[in-house]
């Protein structure tokens, strides 16, 4: 990270042939004399943005400009690298705080214009590599799959042993467990990460797609004990559809038909990146504005046990998903495992370990309030994916970060 200004970095020689250009046609004492002025030298601001003492105090006047520089840089670079955290709790504190253009946003179905812009964006990002790639990596998809539709609904059993109340909340935390993977959030989250998209897509498709069959399985044995659960199979269909395939296959033939675009999209990837952070933080926005009145109705302290119970349920998914896919990894032993790729490893993980909200409020609307008030079934569910959103960016950030560290040491080994 840069923490001084460019012009304090510049060789302080290179301002004295200004000065002496300057006095050219005065004599050669005068040159000696403008050569001896301390106001010509720039070392003393560079020194004390160093944290040096300047002697005699000659730019001491300059100290604080070149510590808010400092500070500012500073910032800006922080706000870079955490953007997607901090643009989801902005989004957060902005529906908590006044809930109209959130609720405004819901009516004009943003949520879903926003999740097709992220797949767009997807499409447009998505090398034909990555597609050979998501293939040669089937092991680590069929483990995700299977970590996704049969592992996490387990644990729906062991969250329903909880006594709580209301106990709504305990319900709506076993249902999110049987619930498919996130329509969007991971997969922007292992764009973000440098993880392989085409095997993140593959993922989320499939165990949607599949999810539709298995859910109510999980629900009728786990949760209903016998309770009948039907899903609306024919809108579910239509909306992976409309907000997960064409945009894709939008994007990808854009890609693949215009050289420029994709020369464009290589170009920008960063900022193709910040704005699918952007589109995602516009959904827990629109889901804090709309739950806004249901939240502030519950005891402080019985919420903050659920957000809890939640955050510890995501802990748990990714704690097995990172474990188990490193046991994995040390049974291959010839060649490299798909299971030991960086980019498949991740991928995997991240979007094994997340439980898709509008699938579950699907559920619970088409239940009838078999298994309780919808509301206080919803509310948790709301905050565990909040929760587990923000918690798998810090650990992109940690990633990213354990990265660039590992690219400038090999630089500086090379350079050595």
């Amino acid at each position: 990270m840069i923490t001084h200004q460019p012009c304090l970095l510049r060789p302080p020689v290179l301002t004295l042939p200004v000065g002496l250009r300057l006095r050219a046609p005065h004599t050669r004492l005068s040159t000696v004399a403008c050569y001896h002025r301390p106001p010509h030298l720039r070392l003393l601001p560079l020194r004390a943005a160093a944290g040096g003492a300047a002697p005699g105090g000659g730019d001491g006047g300059k100290r604080p400009s070149a510590t808010s520089s400092s500070v500012g840089a500073a910032v800006v670079d922080f706000a870079r690298s955490n953007f997607l955290p901090l643009a989801l709790i902005t989004g957060i504190a902005l529906g908590l705080l006044d809930p109209t253009l959130g609720c405004l946003a819901h009516k004009c179905s943003l949520s879903k214009y926003s999740t097709f812009g992220i797949f767009l964006i997807s499409g447009l990002t998505l090398q034909t590599k990555e597609l050979g790639a998501a293939l040669e990596a089937w092991p680590a998809g069929l483990f995700g799959l299977a970590s996704i539709l049969l592992f996490t609904p387990f644990l729906a059993r062991f969250i329903m042993q909880i006594n709580f109340f209301p106990h709504e909340f305990i319900t709506g935390l076993a249902m999110f467990c049987c619930m498919p993977t996130t329509l969007s959030s991971g997969v922007t989250l292992t764009q973000l990460v440098g993880g392989n998209t085409a095997l993140a897509l593959a993922m989320t498709a499939i165990s949607n797609l599949l999810g539709i069959m298995i859910v109510p399985l999980s629900l009728a044995k786990y949760i209903g004990a016998g309770a009948g659960v039907s899903l609306p199979t024919e809108q579910l269909f239509k909306s992976l559809v409309t907000t997960l395939l064409i945009p894709i296959i939008l994007g990808k033939v854009a890609r693949e038909t215009s050289k420029s675009i994709a020369g464009f999209v290589d170009g920008n990837r960063q900022g193709f990146s910040v704005t699918s952070a952007v589109l995602l933080s516009l959904v827990p926005w629109i889901q804090v504005s709309r739950s806004r009145s249901l939240l502030l109705s519950v005891q402080a302290k019985a919420f903050a046990v659920a957000v809890a119970i939640g955050v510890l349920l995501h802990l748990v998914l990714l704690v097995f998903n990172a474990a188990t896919m490193h046991i994995l990894s040390r049974l291959e032993q010839k060649g490299v495992s798909v299971f030991a790729r960086k980019e498949y490893a991740r991928a995997v993980i991240l979007v094994a370990s997340q439980k898709t909200l509008p699938v579950l409020v699907a559920v619970v609307e088409q239940l009838g309030g078999a298994l309780g008030e919808s509301g206080l079934l919803v509310i948790p569910c709301v905050a565990a994916h909040i929760n587990q959103i923000i918690i798998d960016s810090i650990v992109v950030n940690w990633w990213r970060q354990r990265d660039q560290q590992l690219a400038n040491a090999n630089k500086f080994d090379l350079d050595g």
